[in-house]
């Protein structure tokens, strides 16, 4: 078309960078960031402090394209870190502190980071990592120590984080991505059943991303965001940018307890925050006395797992406003959003609440998501039954796993991003998770969704965690088997249990074996079921009788 030209005047490659440019503009005075009692920067001072930083890392030889990791809790120097490593044009990598010290060599390895940051508290931990890294590798990555301090000090390690960030000059001029698909930062899964993949994600995905995590909690303007969520998970759920789009303020927690998380919201007169289910299960169940009335009411994003209609209707009552999103590390966090309908307030709370459970419609940022037959392909039918494999496409998608092109084109097979999580799509167009495709339960031919049984079970009131995993069974190759953590003082038998689940399923849905337990988490918090299916098949098979199929 004439007249149609691309030029710098407009396009200019998409960059969460941009958001720190412009909040220390408009949002210059007002606080960036909180952390305890003492430590308190505005939007200004963060953007200086990390174009130093930025300077600094040029200065260690940190080149465009190289990988600077980040190891803690977190904490200011975090928030940092997502903005001072783009911007000296190097790829961040923030590591997953729950993970073991071989994971994380291998994970370093295989980035090859030039630098790491550490906090205190993983500091032996991470000399650990480097001693194991150093039999295989040739180079090791410098280690930068993180203090609480935010003031130079003479600490005995490699590098200090202040002492670093001072030698750096606000004068550097910023590495902007040359092309918005250059990779921003590499995020590593979880790591369930093999070794983590890192997923690679693009200046153009987290700034679309960051914007759409703000758009589906309908965060407002200088909102307060309590940091629940580990900033090591998709960085932040992208709210590590996204915060700074909005000049919002960063409540940073070293440890996300009950107690703390209350007290938070109150003395910070907190507006947003994020978390698991299991975050949310917590704040729930916390004791009377750890509990505080809000000043108003706390939008809290979840997502990681499907929450509990039970879950969400308690922490409503307590003053939250639960937004239900969906995705995967490999969609940068959250992918799709329950939106709520004004017609669903009419609704009782318990039904609005299992509305509130469903994982929605693809948010702004995301082009397409939907419900298929993963053999031919085709959509299936909106009936709210048909079982098939949820898939996305569009620029929210990442850039693809690093150094693992079988594994990305596994994922990326026919044009769609394959999620490997099963589920139905409503008349609605509402998409609902029914299991991972490992996870769902064949008995008798009949499929059981172990979300659906887990669902009851945390309507139980003596009822905390619970798990549904396949156990081998002689007559129908396997049944239901929960692994259930009670409350505090709670003291029920199995056959209460699955009494309990047999009044509200069909019988064939209902657990047959019981274990009360612990359940054992993921390094993202998740429950880990392989564990508990090595546990259930270990049981042996149970002997069922022949009963009547209700």
């Amino acid at each position: 078309m004439e007249g149609t030209k691309k030029c710098p005047a407009n396009y200019v490659p998409l960059t969460p960078i941009s958001f720190l440019k412009r909040a220390a503009i408009v949002y210059r005075d007002r606080v960036s960031i909180v952390y305890g009692e003492n430590v308190k920067f505005t939007w200004s001072q963060t953007l200086q402090r990390c174009t130093q930083l930025a300077s600094a890392l040029s200065l260690l030889g940190v080149s465009r394209g190289d990988v600077v990791a980040g190891l803690g809790p977190n904490t200011p120097a975090m928030i940092e870190l997502h903005f001072a490593v783009p911007m000296a044009g190097a790829v961040l990598s923030t590591l997953n502190t729950r993970l073991d010290a071989d994971t994380i060599a291998a994970l370093l390895k295989q980035s090859g980071a030039k630098v790491i940051f550490v906090d205190y508290q993983f500091l032996d931990f991470a000399k650990g990592v480097l001693d194991t890294l150093s039999k295989t590798a040739t180079q090791l990555p410098h280690l930068v120590a993180i203090y609480d301090t935010y003031k130079p000090s003479n600490k005995p390690v490699t590098s200090e984080y202040e002492s670093l960030l001072a030698t750096g000059s606000v004068d550097f001029e910023l590495r902007l991505p040359r092309d918005e698909c250059d990779a921003i930062s590499i995020s590593y899964t979880s790591g369930t059943t093999a070794t983590p993949k890192g997923v690679v994600y693009s200046h153009r995905g987290a700034y679309l991303n960051a914007l759409a995590a703000t758009i589906l909690t309908e965060m407002s303007a200088m909102p307060v965001y309590l940091w629940s969520v580990p900033m090591f998970h998709c960085n932040g759920w992208c709210l590590a940018w996204g915060v700074a789009a909005l000049g919002g303020t960063n409540v940073c927690l070293r440890d996300a307890t009950a107690k703390v998380i209350f007290d938070s919201i109150v003395t910070h007169r907190v507006t947003d925050m994020g978390g698991a289910p299991a975050v949310l299960n917590m704040i729930a169940n916390a004791p009377s006395e750890e509990r505080k009335a809000f000043p108003g009411k706390v939008r809290v994003l979840t997502g990681g797992a499907p929450p509990p209609p039970q879950v969400i209707l308690k922490i409503e009552e307590l003053g939250f406003l639960v937004t239900h999103a969906y995705g995967q590390t490999e969609t940068y966090g959250a992918a799709t959003v329950c939106y709520w309908k004004p017609e669903w307030n009419a609704m009782p709370p318990e039904a609005g609440a299992r509305m509130k459970s469903r994982q929605g419609v693809q948010h702004t940022g995301l082009e397409e998501v939907d419900v298929k037959d993963p053999d031919t392909m085709k959509s299936v039918p909106a009936d709210g039954k048909t079982l098939g494999e949820v898939m996305y496409r569009g620029n929210t998608v990442m850039n693809g796993y690093f150094k693992n092109r079988e594994a990305t084109e596994d994922a990326f097979k026919d044009g769609w991003f394959r999620s490997g999580d099963l589920g139905v799509k409503h008349e609605d167009g509402y998409i609902e998770i029914k299991d991972r495709s490992q996870d769902i339960i064949i008995s008798g031919g009949e499929n059981i969704s172990t979300i659906e049984v887990e669902d009851v079970l945390f309507s139980h009131p003596a009822v905390f965690e619970a798990a549904i995993v396949g156990r081998p069974d002689t007559l129908w190759g396997e049944t239901p088997c929960a692994f259930v953590k009670l409350k505090d003082g709670c003291d029920v038998s199995d056959d209460e249990i699955i009494s309990y689940c047999r009044s509200r399923l069909p019988q064939y849905m209902a657990p047959r074996t019981v274990v009360f337990e612990d359940l054992p988490k993921t390094s993202t918090g998740k429950t880990h079921k392989y564990v508990l299916r090595q546990k259930a098949r270990a049981m042996g098979n149970l002997a069922t009788s022949i009963p009547s199929r209700l």
